[in-house]
């Protein structure tokens, strides 16, 4: 498809020259003599690609750039400028122009100018796309009480530089929610790292983590730098903590109260400005009770703490996970979309799903891969669903109010170590109506 470029020149003999050389080397182009026209043909339909002279009667070309700053992002615009002006050129550029050219126009310089351009623009339009595919992918799905919770807590979490400890059991989503925080933060323009420190042997995690030095170590050809340098100004994220042993532990503790780091073999520290979130499916208070985490470093990462429900507590997010489950998969295959009956629906609702989330989608996705036609129905579900341990009967309105209830105690006690009062006041209710709802609800501090 042919770029579409325009040109806003009030001088006739430019607009000429400009369409000819551009018109030649395959593009499609668009001419206006005024700023005021100029600016109805963008708003009209966005082009490719915009010449805006800096000169002209009525709405020069600042105006017609503080006009369109909302599309300077999107668009890139190259401003024509005489000798004499090159310092409101300049000033053009920090509006958001993408270059200027000075005249005379030398036509390898357009068309260099064009490719350019034109380039930037496909590529900020695929990181756009890909990082809208990338929300898509990563969303939180749900709208049950429990699920309500956490949302909460990402959105009071987000906005700040805290450290986050999410915990839950292993396939409820830990990485989702690390995702939504630095989403929503203000480090959302830098770098998401992620590290699984259990998949990591114990002997490389330093050097994975903080970097090595050429020569630190056997292997060590060149220097290397590690997860805290690459995340500088964004978001690092430390799955499964609990199984970093004590030396990087130290190291870890470091990081967070110094802001330095220093790579493996190295003498100088280097600060680094990331953000820590991490995850486990461990309970840190047992393993430091236990001696096998520190302590001084448990109370660092958990500064804001977000429990992720297990699936069996959220029930009801079912018939919202499965089509979403199913759209995704058949997009991504390339197959025709498929639809599930809402009994197939209800069965999957009755178990209790040890996996969670992750053993759902897998469910999903091999009902979509065996069932032949484009519905799903109760047949197509594993016999392992339809025989494995079921959600107590009887489930009804009351017992969901009360697992949702029980998980808003639960975060709100476990935000203020279990200051009862602290947290009667985080939910806005009595102190000792809560006492009361605690004892009915059996909660007990683990």
């Amino acid at each position: 498809m042919k770029p579409r470029i325009l040109v806003i020149d009030d001088d006739f003999e430019i607009r000429k020259s400009l369409k000819q050389t551009l018109e030649y080397a395959g593009h499609e182009v668009t001419l206006a003599a005024t700023g005021e026209e100029g600016v109805k043909l963008v708003e009209h339909d966005a082009p490719d690609l915009v010449f805006l002279d800096i000169k002209m009667p009525g709405m020069d070309g600042l105006e017609v750039l503080q006009k369109l700053g909302h599309l300077v992002s999107t668009v890139p615009f190259v401003v024509i400028s005489a000798h004499g002006d090159i310092t409101t050129a300049v000033e053009a550029t920090k509006l958001g122009a993408f270059d200027f050219i000075e005249k005379p126009l030398a036509e390898e310089r357009i068309l260099v100018t064009v490719r350019n351009a034109v380039d930037t623009r496909r590529l900020k339009t695929e990181n756009r796309t890909y990082r809208k595919d990338a929300e898509k992918k990563h969303q939180i799905v749900g709208d049950s009480p429990a699920l309500a919770a956490v949302r909460g807590a990402i959105q009071k979490a987000a906005p700040t530089n805290a450290t986050v400890l999410i915990w839950g059991e292993s396939g409820v989503g830990k990485e989702l929610v690390a995702r939504a925080i630095h989403r929503d933060s203000l480090r959302r323009d830098g770098p998401f790292v992620q590290v699984n420190c259990a998949a990591i042997p114990d002997e490389l995690i330093e050097s994975e983590l903080f970097g090595h030095e050429k020569g630190a170590f056997t292997g060590a050809a060149a220097l290397r730098r590690g997860k805290f340098e690459l995340a500088d100004r964004g978001t690092i994220f430390l799955d499964e903590v609990g199984d970093l042993h004590e030396a990087s532990q130290a190291k870890l503790l470091r990081v967070l109260q110094d802001g330095e780091i220093q790579r493996v073999g190295g003498e100088q520290p280097i600060r680094v400005a990331t953000r820590v979130i991490s995850a486990t499916n461990r309970r840190l208070d047992e393993l430091v009770a236990d001696g096998k985490f520190r302590e001084d470093l448990f109370y660092r990462l958990s500064v804001v703490p977000i429990r992720v429900p297990a699936l069996r507590e959220r029930l009801q997010d079912i018939a919202e996970l499965v089509p979403y489950f199913l759209s995704e998969f058949c997009a991504r295959n390339n197959f025709r979309p498929r639809t599930i009956e809402p009994e197939a629906v209800a069965l999957l609702e009755r178990y209790t799903w040890p996996g969670n989330v992750r053993e759902l989608r897998n469910v999903v996705e091999r009902m979509a891969i065996l069932t032949p036609g484009e519905r799903i129905t109760t047949d197509a579900i594993p016999l392992e669903v339809r025989s494995g341990p079921t959600a107590r009967a009887g489930t009804g309105l009351q017992d969901v109010r009360d697992s949702a209830e029980r998980e808003l105690i639960r975060q709100a006690l476990d935000q203020t170590d279990w200051n009862v009062s602290a947290a009667a006041r985080l939910l806005d209710t009595e102190r000792t109506a809560l006492h009361k709802r605690i004892r009915t609800l059996g909660l007990k501090r683990q």
